[in-house]
This record gives C-alpha cells, structure tokens and sequence, in this order.
C-alpha cells in the first residue's frame, strides 16, 4: 500500500470514526462516549506494558463499570469495527485496481494469460482447459458468521455512498457525503447486532439466496461473458458452477429434512425467475423493433407468429410479441416451480416450460436475429447477459449437495435390510460382509422398502430427504443435486449404503447404473481418515456400481475436511496430511481411467484452510486440480469474499486464474515433494505429537480451555441452526470445529493455526526450510497463512482470559506450555522467513492488522470483565448482551475468526 493509499484509508477511518463518536454523543451521551475513550486509551497502555501503572488503569476502569456501560462500551466498539472494516475493504479495492493497472498480477485474467503464455501454453490450451472445467464456490451455513443481515445491509449502504462519492462529486458535496453516512450511522447504532432468537434453516436459505440474488445473478455471467470474449470462444460452456449446502445438510443438524430440502430449490428458483420474469419485461419494454422496418429471422417470425399476445399496438413489433410469449410460459414455470403464482402476472395464459434449455431456445432465437440483422452491437447486451445467465443458473440457480454422516446410513440400511429379511443385524458384519449384502442389493430390481413395514423414525426421515432430491432432479434438471457427501466415510460401504438408498427412491437402477444422477462423495476429515483414503477408494472403485457412476461422469469426487484434520492433529500436520492424501487419491483415480475432483471443506480461519484462495490452489499437489475444483465458502467469508460485485469478481477470477496456472503451469510441486517430503513428514509428526500433547494429553485441559476462552458463552450466539457438539459431551473430540477455532480467536491464543511449529522444527536445517519457503508454494503459503494469524493473536490478552480458570495451578501449568510453544514458533517463522517481525513481509497485511487491533482490544477487556461477572453468579440480563456483543465485535474486527 503507498504512503497514499495508506493515508487515504486512515482518513476514512477518521471520517466514520467521527460519525460514529458525535452519534454516540448524541444518541447514548456525553459519558458513554467519554468512558469508551477512557477504555480505549487504557486499553493501548496495557497493551504496551501490562504491568505499567497507567495499564493497571484498565482493570479498575472495567470494574467500576455499570452494565449499561458496558453494553454501551462493547456496542460502541463493536460498531467501530465494522466501520472499519469499510475503509478496509475499499481500501482493498483501491490497491488491487492499482496493482492491476501497474502490471497485470497472476489472479488476475491478463495475468494468469501473460503467465500461461511465457510458460508456453496458447490461448487454446486455456480454451481447452476450461470447456471441461468445473471451478464451484459452495456456499454453506456453516456458523461463524456472527452479523445479522441486517447489519451487513447497512455496512453495504456505507460503503455504496463512499463508492458513490469516488464515482461523482455531487455526492462528495460539502454535508451530502458526511448527512447520508451519519444517517446509516444512526440507523446501524440503534440496530441490535445480536440476534435475539434462534435461526431455522429456512432464515439461513434466504440468506444465502441474497447473496446469490444481489451478487452472483450478476457477476457470474458477466465474469463467463467475459473469459468468452478472452479466450474467443463465444459457445464456452459455463465452468464456474455456485454450489449450497444450505438445506441438503443434514450432518449433525436434526432440522433439515424433505421438506425443509424442498423450501431450499423453492426459494432458490423464486429468486431466479423473478430475475428472469424482470429482465424479460425489461427487454419487451426496450425492443420495439417493427417488423415492417426490420428484417426477422425465419425461426424469430414462427416464435411470434405463435405467441397469445393479440394486444394490436404490437401486431408490427415481432420481438415483443415474442418476449409477451417467453414472459407468459415463464410466469407459467413459476407456480410449478416455487408453489407460488408469478409476482407480476402474464396478460394471458401459456404452458409452463418443461425445463432450462427451452426457455434458452427462445431467448436464443431473439438474440440470433438481433445479430444476424443488426450486426454486432447486440451480440454482447442485455438479452445475451440474460442467455448467459440461464447459462449459468437454470430454474435451480446453484447446485445443491446432500451431506450426512455415515453412521446414520449404517443405520438406515439396517433397518432397511433387517424389515426386508434380508440381514437382521448388518451392523455387525465385516467390511467385505457388508460390500457384499450391498452388491446384491444394487443387482437386484427389488426396493427394500414396503409401505407395511415398521421402520424407525430416523430411516423415515432418510427415505423422505431423498424423496424430495428425486423430485427437485425431476423438475431443476441434473444440475440441480450432483453430489452425496458421506461424512465420517472410513470404507467403501459407505458409499454403497448411499446409492442402496438413492436405488429406494428411483434414482439408482441396477438395469442402468451409469445414469445415477448423484455421486456419492467420500469426505476424508480426520488425520486416520486422511490416512487411510486411499484403500478406501481403491476398494470403493472395484464396486462396479460405483465405478460405472464414476465412468459416466469421468470423475470421481472426493471431499477432504481441514476443519478437524486440523483440531485432530495440529495445523502443520493438517496441511501436509492432506496433500499427501491428495497425491494419494490422484493415483487412485489415475489408474482407474477417471479424473479426481477434489471438495476441499475450507473456512474462513487458518485454523479451518482459510487464507488466500489463489495461494491455496496454485499450493495443491501436481495434477490434482487439473481444470476441476470445488471449494466451501463458509460463515463470514461469503459476505468478506463475495459481499458486493465488484469484489466478488474479483474472487471468481482469482479462484478461475489459480486453476489455470494450476492446471497448465503448475510448479514443480512432484519434484519438491520428493526433495522435501522426508522433512515435512518428520514436521508433521513432530508437530502433531506437540499438539496432542497439549490438547489430548494434558490433564485437566478441558476444562482450562472452558474456563480460559468464551466456548461457553459463544453457545448464546445463536449464529446457526445446527448444536455446537456433535453429542451431548465436553470432550474436545466431540466439539465442532468452528466453535473449537472461534473460542480460540476470541481468547486471541488463536491455537489451531500455529500450535506445535515450533515443536517441530526444533534439530532441522533452517537452510532447507529457507529453500522450502522460497521455492515450494506449498510450503511458503504454509507459513504466510500461519505468520498473518500469529500477528492476530496477543499473548498478553491472552494472560488475561487464563486468569478465567478458577484453578490457579492449572492456569499457569497450562498457558506456559502455550506461551513457550508461541515463542518457539514465533522465532522459528521469523528464523525461515529472514524477518525481524511477524509479517514483515506483508506490510500491507501489517499495517491493515496493526490500524484495527487498537479497536479489538477493547472489546478482549470488556468481554474478560462480563465473563468474570457472569460466571461469579451475575445473571442480569444485559451482562450476557453485553458478552455477546464484544464477542460480535471481536469476531468483525478479526474478520476471519471462525
């Protein structure tokens, strides 16, 4: 960022800082706001000397705080942050349209082509490439987005009237610019950040659906039209393909059933045809071309020639004769599609169409003859954006996965076998037992189930889920669901128990098993499992069934989880376990004549994969990406990454560009595996006996990380549909990820995303990991994800939740063993990197980091001092809004803390 740039982000810092104290003199008082700066300034003393006097400050100041203080302080704080986040963002933008304009960077389209070019790759090859690929952002609910859509409505709304002002003076007008932020700053004062009741699933499909509505309705297919135009290919078919798991999850989530699976494509398809019912009435309104001044295609004349608009005032205008027709059959689809009748009814009535590619067909006859007449200035407008979109979208708008445990099919094909007579205990059975029962199954025309039969509840469920899969296949088409995820997959029958179960519904048929419209996907999570995956699939693809799903498709899926690869055994180990698994299962694939797509489930923390999207592809092993990839884009991350257009775009090329260079210019990752892949496995190891040590070993840990991070309190979020654990239990085991990394970003240890390094590296040669650092981006993206979350931990803060724990000997035994191991990895990453500072690499990162921590640390305090309060007994009400709104704040001024 140049001094410029710099200085321009702390004036908008400035400015909505401003805003935002005169709002909170205004509307909470004189004192409120003259208490938040006594905090803040305290606050920056103890960070510079915990044991100064003026430090000693702070604790006496949050102690004689009232509550209504306190949850004054933490709003106010917390509001602060989300500000600025804003200038952050769009200094963000300024910075990659400077660097783009300075030279064309690689995840950028004119870079990734420069860079294809000067390795020897043409234009074709990019052509080739991507008319196979399948490059799929899958947004989940994954809870670690802690804003109400409310609040990221109104931070939009800021950031549009800054953007606005950039773009046109008049709004830049002395009192417009600074009169409409302080009302959005008013209005996002007075909103509550936290929510006061529960999500269902349906309030996290609509969520999702907005995004996919205000964003990518728009950006994706321009982002296709234009790669169309790149690579002169104007029939390349759409490779960017937004996936959901938004209502097909039912992994640990009792809620998301048939029904709830159906709400999902309802909600979906409501949003895309209502953009399509407005795009279409646009279009009839602007083409008032006269057929008696105009020449029609042939094909143009038969569309409007049939079309039920008698209206006379357009008996000469062929193309909105034909628009009235389109418009008519699409409001048709609409009931049939969402249960519901269109928002703007059609003058008269249609049939509905039967699919996509009929409704494409007709926009394509106006289009053809728009051109074929009137030359090129209508070959790249608003009716061929539309036909990009149904391109892109269909009536299903994203592609929907189904995911549940294994467990759960073992015992749904039990119960299943057992009423049937076919095997009354299959859960006892051996493996090969198992596979066995399920091919004879698969081979025969005969369903297990029978309507007499009395099943458990759970089989009932199962059966119905997939019931409602079958019928949204039947009426979105094949792209609507592709994929089963299995989680906790450890053998191949457990894949085969998930076609058994699409056999009882249709979707299976032993005569024709090659048209299985749904894969079942193997989801490998932890470091066991990574292990063991390749025996797994090489015994999952000598089922014929499974192969020949595999063959039809010339893929075979597998899902690869970070999240508890990297709670199992550490983040060093996580990372170098699942390239290997990677490398692994390409060779399976390989020798079985298929293709291997890889699902990797990242969040948004390094701790769960997070970091650079582009890094972490061009960092995948050789030939495993090789033109397909599918990536989970989870909680916060889906408003950070694709929250307004313009930085949505820019993601989707950065995600399309790595897969490229992936794909046609990848690094010699074989050759550094083979040189280097001794020493990472003597890391891993070593790392993850650290880890484990800490974490599985250590009497009495459980209860140090309930009492020294906020894992209790973070239950109150209500930030998701699904429970925090997978059982009723305290084990660490038990825990889900995101509140297992969440807790430990909160308490800034940030544990998951470095713990264990400096264990492992003690005894190597620095020389070769220097090497490693430099050559290998496997490696370096290792070490620049794990360098920008230590920047964002804080020891000293960190001191003050582990005076949390009651047991004083347990707090001090255990935050040693922690703060020993950060000072070990501390130096060894400055020892690889050759930096005197965490970070002094990225200046940019550094400065962005360093602008919004002053601002957190605050709110750190104030959650420690409620916490304090309400675990001595304090049950006030405000003290628990209080907690969750400095844990609102942290998490925003984090940014990637889940």
């Amino acid at each position: 960022m140049s001094p410029a740039a710099d200085d321009r982000l702390r004036d908008e810092v400035r400015l909505l800082g401003g805003l935002l104290g005169e709002v909170i003199r205004d509307e909470g008082g004189q004192g409120l706001y003259d208490r938040i700066e006594a905090v803040r300034q305290a606050s920056v003393a103890y960070h510079r000397d915990s044991a100064s006097q003026d430090a000693s400050r702070l604790e006496a100041l949050l102690a004689e705080l009232s509550l209504d203080d306190a949850v004054g302080l933490a709003h106010g704080f917390a509001v602060f942050s989300l500000l600025a986040n804003v200038a952050e963002d769009r200094a963000g933008k300024r910075r990659a349209r400077e660097q783009t304009s300075a030279g064309a960077r690689p995840d950028t389209p004119e870079g990734a082509l420069e860079r294809l070019k000067a390795a020897g790759r043409s234009p074709a090859d990019a052509r080739g490439l991507l008319s196979g690929a399948l490059i799929s952002p899958v947004l989940t609910a994954h809870p670690s987005e802690v804003r109400r859509k409310s609040v990221i409505d109104r931070i939009a709304a800021v950031s549009d009237l800054l953007d606005a002002c950039d773009q046109n003076q008049t709004a830049c007008a002395p009192g417009v610019l600074t009169a409409g932020l302080r009302r959005q700053t008013v209005i996002l004062w007075t909103t509550r950040l936290v929510r006061q009741a529960g999500l269902v699933v349906q309030d996290e499909i609509d969520t999702v659906v907005s995004f996919l509505e205000r964003v990518f309705l728009r950006v994706a297919p321009a982002q296709l039209a234009d790669w169309r135009g790149r690579l002169d290919a104007p029939d390349l078919e759409p490779f960017i393909r937004i996936g959901t798991w938004v209502g097909g999850d039912r992994d640990g989530n009792p809620n998301v059933d048939g029904a709830v699976l159906t709400a999902a494509f309802r909600t979906q398809a409501r949003a895309v045809l209502r953009f399509y019912l407005d795009e279409v009435n646009a279009l009839g309104a602007e083409l008032s071309l006269s057929g008696s001044m105009s020449a029609v295609s042939p094909e143009l004349a038969t569309l409007a020639g049939a079309s039920g608009d008698r209206s006379p005032h357009r008996a000469d205008e062929p193309y909105r004769r034909a628009l009235s027709e389109i418009y008519a059959r699409l409001a048709a689809t609409h009931p049939v599609l969402t249960g519901q009748p269109a928002p703007r009814a059609a003058s008269f009535a249609a049939e509905p169409y039967a699919g996509p590619e009929a409704f494409r067909a007709d926009l394509a006859v106006l289009r053809d003859s728009l051109v074929a007449n009137h030359g090129a200035v209508f070959a790249d407008d608003r009716l061929a954006r539309l036909v990009t979109a149904v391109d892109v979208f269909g009536f299903h708008m994203a592609t929907l996965d189904l995911r549940q445990n294994a467990d759960v099919h073992e015992r749904v094909v039990a119960d299943l076998l057992k009423v049937a007579g076919v095997c009354d205990d299959y859960a006892a059975q051996p493996e090969e037992a198992r596979l066995a029962i399920l091919a004879g199954e698969l081979a025969s025309g005969r369903p297990l189930f029978s309507p007499w039969g009395a099943y458990a509840d759970e089989t009932l469920k199962e059966r119905a889920i997939l019931q409602a899969a079958a019928e949204a296949l039947r009426l979105f088409g094949p792209h609507a669901i592709r994929t089963h995820v299995v989680s906790k997959t450890d053998a191949a029958s457990d894949l085969l128990e998930v076609y058994l179960l699409l056999k009882e519904v249709g979707l299976y048929r032993p005569a024709d098993p090659a048209a299985c419209p749904i894969q079942a996907a193997p989801l490998f999570e932890t470091i066991d499992d990574l292990r063991a995956s390749k025996p797994t699939l090489e015994r999952l693809l000598r089922e014929p069934s499974a192969l020949a799903v595999a063959r039809a498709r010339g893929v075979q899926e597998v899902m690869i989880g970070y999240s508890d690869s990297n709670k199992d055994g550490s983040y060093l180990t996580s990372t170098w376990e699942l390239h290997e698994a990677s490398r692994a299962l390409l060779e399976v694939t390989d020798a079985a004549g298929l293709r291997l797509q890889l699902f990797h489930g990242r969040g948004g923390a390094v701790g769960r994969g997070g970091g650079s999207s582009f890094s972490a592809v061009l960092g995948q092993p050789q030939g495993t990406v090789a033109g397909r990839i599918r990536v989970t884009e989870q909680g916060e991350v889906i408003a950070n990454k694709y929250g307004e257009p313009e930085v949505a775009r820019r993601n989707l090329d950065a995600l399309t560009c790595g897969v490229l260079l992936a794909s046609l210019a990848p690094p010699p990752d074989a050759e550094l595996t083979r040189r280097h892949g001794a020493t990472m496995g003597r890391l891993s190891r070593a790392s993850m006996a650290a880890y484990r040590a800490l974490v599985y070993e250590t009497e009495g840990f459980v209860d140090y990380f309930r009492a020294a991070t906020p894992i209790v309190e973070i239950a109150d979020l209500k930030i998701g549909s699904r429970p925090a654990s997978r059982r009723a239990s305290t084990a660490i085991e038990d825990l889900r990820a995101i509140p297992w990394v969440f807790s430990w970003s909160q308490s800034r240890v940030m544990l998951p995303g470095w713990y264990g390094f400096g264990s492992a590296i003690a005894g190597e040669d620095m020389d070769e990991l220097r090497v490693m650092a430099r050559e290998w981006p496997f490696f370096r993206t290792l070490i620049q994800n794990m360098e920008m979350v230590m920047a964002k931990a804080d020891m000293t803060i960190a001191r003050r939740y582990a005076a949390l724990v009651p047991d004083r000997a347990l707090a001090d035994r255990v935050f040693a063993a922690i703060l020993a191991e950060w000072d070990r990895t501390r130096a060894a990453v400055l020892a690889i990197t050759g930096q005197d500072a965490l970070l002094g690499g990225q200046p940019e990162l550094d400065r962005l980091i360093r602008l919004r921590m002053p601002y957190v640390e605050p709110l750190n305090h104030v959650q420690i001092e409620l916490i304090r309060r309400r675990r001595a007994g304090d049950d006030d009400p405000r003290v628990r809004e209080g907690i969750l709104l400095a844990l609102n704040g942290v998490a925003a001024g984090l940014r990637n803390s889940g």
